[in-house]
């Protein structure tokens, strides 16, 4: 066990946290606490393991496993979060539906069938097409990089398979991703436009087991051009040892995917109501779905149990927050359909239902990077220095996490539409370094939440959140004076 583990593990177990907790729970009716000591009890008793956030995602994951957008998995997963979210407690619980099409997996196989016989590990990229029923056969033509398929001449993948092996970097803020995934999105365009039946990826991981990550691609004009794989990391490296050897490479690609065009998705909404400010919105976000191999327990059943149970310990305060905690589980994040006004996507969805409050949104944040710690935050400029800053800093410092420098580059997906739209958003940055080993794949399995880490989460949502919506800080131009408890 890692040595902060270890550290979080002997607060949970202490007795301290409990005691503050209980501290808190026997005030009411009394003057509360300080804002800050509010949030240092919030922190200790997620600590502690007094939050619902794994038996969240492990009743989530455990009754419905993966939950593709629009399937049926994935709207009984959204009537099981309205009636849980309900019965914890929250108020205005409700779905908000927007249609989309649907895009089914179905059987899929693969097959180096030249130089000799060998088997492969594949999946189809999201939203890709299906093969003929007989499949496609092509030489494979290897690229190192996506750029480097861009610099092929246009006819030149004429009946041939295109792949690009570009290999992930492990990095702890997902650098790495950032750098590769554009060969996952861009790459079934970029190699039917020279003339490719098919396209090939490297899967887009850390890992080398014999597992393939899924993922979606870019429409182009309303499609996704060409069927679409990713290779295990084994599999890839299989092939490009045999292209070095001076082989020519052909392979065997079989699809049976499939469009569900009146489908719909939907974003569950649950608030804990401001006692003063009821209109002034702190919003958390994390996706609902998941990809169709694993159970989604990681991405993102981990990022809807944090949120959850970050609100829910703090309405179960003596006292309500003086603005309004709004969690939106959000549908459809995996795939990307056409841009708006078409979107499919439930972050645009929320946006365009809620355009005419959003001014009235103070503050935004995401959870869908995993379940390992968190180690560091930021928060929008406007506080950048500011007693905000500060005080956020000595509540979360205490459980391993520093301030950044700057404010966030990237908000996260599900609340980009409105965070475009003005929302100004606040990070709270997870360790990565191990996140994309089972991402997109199917080992995103329940047995992988680290219990004592998915606390530490709560921990710094719950403490933060509350200082947040406690304020009257407005994170958009400056930071007001705070109000005295």
């Amino acid at each position: 066990m890692p040595t902060d583990s270890r550290l979080l593990l002997a607060a949970r177990r202490g007795t301290i946290a409990t005691t503050l907790w209980v501290g808190v729970l026997a005030s009411a009716g009394a003057a509360p606490p300080p804002s800050e000591a509010v949030a240092a009890q919030l922190r200790d008793a997620a600590i502690a393991g007094h939050s619902p956030a794994y038996a969240w995602v492990s009743e989530l994951t455990t009754r419905f496993g993966p939950r593709p957008a629009g399937s049926v998995s994935e709207h009984q997963a959204a009537d099981w979060a309205v009636a849980r979210l309900k019965a914890l407690g929250f108020e205005n619980v409700h779905i908000e539906r927007f249609p989309m099409t649907a895009w089914v997996r179905g059987a899929e196989n693969a097959a180096i069938t030249a130089p000799g016989a060998q088997p492969l590990t594949v999946a189809a990229l999201g939203e890709s097409p299906p093969t003929p029923p007989a499949g496609l056969d092509g030489d494979v033509v290897l690229f190192a990089t996506l750029a480097a398929l861009k610099t092929a001449a246009p006819g030149s993948l004429a009946g041939k398979v295109a792949m690009v092996n570009e290999r992930m970097v492990r990095t702890q803020d997902g650098a790495g991703y950032v750098a590769t995934v554009g060969g996952r999105a861009d790459g079934p365009e970029e190699a039917a436009k020279r003339g490719a039946i098919a396209f090939l990826l490297r899967s887009v991981g850390t890992d080398s087991h014999r597992i393939a990550h899924a993922g979606t691609t870019h429409y182009v004009d309303g499609r996704v051009p060409v069927p679409a794989f990713a290779l295990s990391a084994p599999d890839a490296d299989q092939i490009e040892r045999l292209v070095k050897l001076g082989q020519t490479v052909r392979v065997h690609l079989f699809s049976s995917a499939s469009y569900v065009p009146d489908a719909y998705s939907q974003n569950v909404i649950a608030e804990v109501r401001g006692r003063e400010l009821p209109q002034e919105i702190v919003l958390l976000g994390a996706h609902l779905d998941s990809w169709d191999q694993g159970t989604g327990a990681i991405d993102d059943g981990t990022g809807t149990a944090i949120v959850t149970a970050a609100a829910k310990l703090i309405r179960d305060l003596p006292q309500r927050p003086r603005r309004t905690v709004r969690v939106v589980l959000f549908g459809s994040e995996e795939v990307n359909q056409p841009a708006p006004p078409q979107s499919v996507f439930g972050g645009h969805a929320y946006a365009a239902n809620h355009r005419d409050e959003l001014a009235r949104h103070v503050l935004a944040g995401e959870s869908d990077f995993g379940t390992d710690r968190v180690y560091s935050f930021a928060l929008p400029k406007a506080v950048s220095g500011a007693e905000f800053a500060k005080a956020a800093l000595r509540i979360l410092n205490p459980i391993g996490i520093f301030a950044a420098e700057g404010p966030p580059t990237e908000a996260g997906a599900d609340i980009g539409p409105s965070v475009e739209a003005g929302v100004p958003a606040f990070k709270l940055s997870q360790d990565g370094t191990h996140y994309f080993d089972i991402h997109h794949t199917s080992d995103d399995t329940l047995d992988k939440v680290d219990r004592v880490q998915l606390d530490q989460n709560v921990a710094a949502w719950a403490a933060l959140v509350w200082l947040a919506a406690e304020s009257n800080v407005d994170f958009r131009t400056h930071a007001a004076p705070e109000a005295k408890p």
